[in-house]
């Protein structure tokens, strides 16, 4: 078993994500940018170059620039997380930003004409009919006045806000619940008003919040699983899925009506592409997780290969992320021990493990309390009506360094 430790310090009470760095756009399950500047301090990392292989918005990404790296990667499956990424880390005039704000709000209000939607499924069923209409120029505005990606990424973040709240949609739910027939009946949002309140938010923030920290470094990030080629990375800073989709944080079903209505392709499946989204035929049975698999086998064989099917993808993700660290490198990862049938499984063991199986050395593991992390208070994993059980409040930080020329650093972990 590798020692964890207690420390109270990261656990950073009364503060959340916005307290130093605003959120240009709501998203589930964040990690804590403050988690990453104070280990890094810790453990004297500075001035190096980052891969995050499950970034989300890129959160691990400010924690980098805090710390003075240069260079940062990240990659996510999920087109709306990226996009969220890319509008936060890319330098943009911002002279010529809000032209293109003027030249879009002017089309809005002055468009007449019918404009279709895009083929987003069920739409009826998410949207009245003057949504629709309204919702349709603001896209068309959009793509009309703006022919530079790199600009519309922030008029669509500020789409995507105005999507999910002019939605049929439970906003205060991460996965796609409808309201009540009583609430549609009485629902009726002024979509341009709020669209042009997010849009001004939006691109406020990035000018005052973002742009100042925008010098000379170099992001990239791909909307993609990560898979090693031949680059190399000083550290790996993420937090990773704390298990399917399904059963944990809808990541797909958050952004799927943002992400059709924009335009990204196969919306629908983003779930069942993340970790523990394929179907898997064998239970896992290797190592310290297997024991804990096999209780829950003997509760639900069915929930069983579930769980298998998460911790097979991520031991092979673990693997190709193992890869890519320099020697004397750093792994560092944020998770938190899901429940599952009432039995907790020991992620933060499970990776520890798996790094030192790919040739790493566990150094430590912190055990911090959640304060403000946006996830659902409560979660149903059964799906099941009234059956809802507490979702995780402690969160692992768990730090390995690649170990083929090992040297001793001033913190040390290790095995009990």
């Amino acid at each position: 078993m590798y020692k964890v430790q207690i420390n109270n310090s990261y656990d950073f009470k009364n503060e959340n994500y916005s307290t130093y760095f605003p959120n240009l756009h709501k998203y589930p399950a964040t990690m804590l940018p403050q988690i990453g500047i104070e280990i890094f301090k810790e453990l004297k990392i500075k001035k190096h170059r980052l891969l995050d292989p499950y970034c989300g918005t890129g959160s691990s990404v400010l924690a980098g620039i805090a710390s003075g790296f240069s260079e940062f990667h990240g990659f996510d499956i999920n087109p709306l997380a990226i996009l969220i990424a890319k509008a936060r880390y890319t330098k943009l005039n911002i002279k010529k930003l809000f032209n293109y704000k003027k030249d879009v709000e002017y089309t809005i209000h002055h468009t007449k004409k019918n404009i279709s939607p895009p083929p987003v499924t069920n739409i009826d069923f998410w949207f009245s009919k003057k949504v629709i209409k309204k919702l349709s120029i603001i896209r068309n505005s959009i793509i009309e006045n703006i022919d530079n990606k790199k600009y519309q990424a922030l008029f669509w973040l500020a789409f995507s806000e105005t999507v999910r709240f002019v939605s049929y949609t439970r906003n205060n739910e991460f996965k796609l619940y409808r309201i009540s027939e009583k609430q549609r009946q009485s629902f009726n949002p002024n979509v341009i008003d709020l669209y042009l309140k997010n849009l001004n938010k939006i691109l406020n923030i990035y000018k005052d919040a973002y742009f100042p920290l925008l010098k000379k470094q170099k992001f990239q990030f791909y909307n993609k699983d990560f898979t090693y080629k031949k680059d190399k990375y000083d550290v790996v800073l993420t937090s990773p899925p704390y298990g399917d989709s399904r059963t944990t944080v809808a990541y797909g079903q958050f952004s799927t009506l943002s992400n059709e209505w924009i335009g990204f392709p196969n919306s629908r499946k983003i779930d069942s592409q993340l970790m523990g989204g394929k179907k898997n035929n064998t239970l896992y049975t290797n190592g310290f997780l297997s024991p804990f698999i096999n209780k829950i086998s003997k509760i639900s064989y069915k929930r069983a290969l579930e769980v298998s099917s998460f911790y097979i993808d991520l031991e092979n993700s673990i693997r190709e992320v193992s890869q890519a660290i320099q020697d004397k490198g750093f792994s560092i990862y944020v998770v938190g021990n899901r429940t599952v049938k009432n039995i907790t499984l020991p992620t933060d063991q499970f990776i520890a493990e798996q790094f030192e199986k790919n040739g790493f050395r566990h150094i430590l593991t912190y055990k911090r309390s959640i304060s403000s992390k946006v996830m659902p208070a409560k979660n149903s994993p059964s799906n099941t009506v009234g059956k809802k059980v507490k979702t995780m409040h402690k969160e692992y930080i768990i730090i390995c360094q690649n170990s083929s020329s090992f040297r001793t650093p001033a913190c040390r972990g290790g095995r009990l």
